[in-house]
């Protein structure tokens, strides 16, 4: 149970962070780990309580409370504060395919749900986890682990973010041979062009990319189901196949100027950013650049904060971000009890870089766009906003005379997404539910057509990282039954 007294005896202390006005100078990572000794020091808090909520992964009011992936938490801290890092690191494996993902991005439900966070401060979880796989590369314990037999049994597994990765490691382990498809010329989906380098630098997805082909997983990239192989040819030439490409339709905004030159999807914009950073090291002059422009992103979740520090880096004139909900409190609200997901206001590394270089928060609440301006050429000049009010059923209704115009060159729309590709669907004959999803029956990977298979966002709708990879090895453990007539794997509805 790490020390008896640990929580008492060491504060909480976490990775240091750059200051602002340097990181923003590249798109490297920012954190800086603890010395080994002192992150021991940190596992040795955890209290291995009689009821460990952090590793619960249940939802709670419509939210996850816990880690969905049900990591085995107080057992590895207690092993990591003994020093047995390599049982710490098998432990940890046990659950989580990827934690050099999830110690990078996940926003720590964990901690959330941590005991010791109740009156005090929470264990550093994920700075933990970050601290045994990275121990585990560095010490050369993540070595090909290559399945001494094959079943015959083969899968397609359509797309190569966390969830189909995820899947297909399961099933590799399992002794099947997985060939993954990807329409980009890089793998890792989301991982690799929706999340921006200074949260995961690519090279943690291709270090782990390239250990899984390793292990026998084929890789198959540039290449688009439906564009450069059919989904005839698939079904036929594989025995599953799992349909794991995302949640990939944005939701867009409808408003008076839509078809201005300047206004984009905040994925497009990401993915722009990366691949020239990639390619070139963002000189070809191709991506969407945000260099001396006035700047509007539309949404205030995760994606929105990627754009605001993003733009930022580029070196934009100025950052504005539109919030149409008010608010969170700064605190618990009274009907938020613990050990519920805390719906409070956090300011992340996007808003902190832009008050540092702009001097004031680019968040603006309850505030929603009424139309984008454009001039006599088509280009966008500028978005006018008005402020909204909620009544007491949380309707919102503009507020009379709160119409503003703000200076805008590019504007980035990250209101969320509204399901999947349904063309991709269709070509293998499965149906898609109200949501825009695949169709399966409840706690079940199946969709309505033969041999087909569904994970992650493109299953669930948008989500975590960490819940995707939940969804991949639950589908794995479903397929392998479907394949084998019985499966060892864990996870999936029985």
């Amino acid at each position: 149970m790490g020390k008896a007294t640990g929580f008492l005896d060491y504060t909480r202390t976490e990775n240091t962070a750059s200051a602002p006005l340097e990181r923003i100078q590249n798109y490297n990572e920012f954190h800086k780990p603890l010395p080994h000794e002192s992150r021991q020091e940190q596992a040795g808090r955890c209290m291995d309580c009689g009821v460990p909520f952090c590793q619960n992964g249940q939802m709670l009011c419509g939210m996850i409370s816990g880690c969905p992936l049900n990591n085995l938490i107080p057992e590895w801290n207690d092993l990591l504060w003994k020093g047995a890092e390599e049982q710490a690191l098998d432990r940890l494996l046990m659950t989580n395919n990827f934690p050099e993902f999830t110690s990078r991005v996940c926003p720590a439900l964990c901690e959330k749900a941590c005991t010791c966070g109740l009156y005090g401060d929470p264990v550093t979880v994920r700075d933990n986890e970050y601290e045994l796989i990275e121990f585990g590369y560095a010490h050369g314990l993540m070595q090909p682990v290559i399945p001494g037999t094959r079943s015959g049994k083969r899968i397609a597994v359509i797309g190569s973010g966390p969830s189909g990765l995820a899947c297909a490691d399961q099933l590799n382990h399992r002794g099947h041979s997985v060939t993954v498809f990807e329409k980009a010329d890089r793998p890792g989906g989301l991982l690799m062009y929706g999340i921006p380098n200074m949260k995961l630098e690519k090279q943690t997805v291709l270090r782990r990319t390239a250990l899984m082909e390793q292990e026998g997983v084929e890789f198959r990239l540039n290449s688009a189901v439906g564009q450069d192989v059919s989904a005839g040819e698939l079904l036929e030439e594989f025995d599953a196949v799992v349909l794991a490409c995302g949640a990939s339709r944005p939701r867009d905004i409808q408003a008076e100027g839509r078809d201005a030159v300047g206004i984009h999807f905040a994925v497009d914009f990401l993915t722009s950013t990366t691949k020239a950073l990639l390619d070139g090291g963002l000189t070809d002059g191709n991506h969407i650049s945000a260099r001396d422009k006035h700047v509007v992103v539309i949404g205030g979740g995760d994606t929105g904060n990627d754009c605001v520090g993003t733009a930022v880096r580029h070196g934009c004139k100025s950052v504005v971000q539109l919030e149409m909900m008010p608010k969170l409190p700064d605190t618990r609200a009274e009907n938020n009890p613990f050990p519920e997901y805390p719906r409070i206001s956090k300011t992340d590394y996007g808003q902190e870089e832009a008050i540092a270089v702009f001097g004031e928060d680019p968040r603006r609440y309850c505030t929603t766009v009424k139309a984008f301006v454009k001039d006599e050429n088509g280009h966008l000049t500028g978005v006018r906003t008005v402020r909204l009010a909620f009544d007491e059923n949380r309707r919102p209704h503009e507020i009379e005379g709160s119409e503003e115009e703000l200076p805008c060159e590019l504007c980035l729309i990250a209101a969320g997404f509204v399901g999947c590709d349904s063309g991709l669907a269709g070509a293998f004959g499965a149906a898609l539910n109200a949501r825009g999803n695949l169709e399966t029956q409840q706690n079940y990977h199946r969709t309505s057509a033969e041999k087909v298979f569904t994970a992650g966002d493109m299953h669930i709708g948008q989500s975590l990282v960490v819940r995707a990879i939940r969804e991949g090895r639950d589908a794995a453990a479903e397929i392998d039954r479907y394949l084998m007539g019985y499966s060892n794997l864990p996870g999936g509805a029985k």
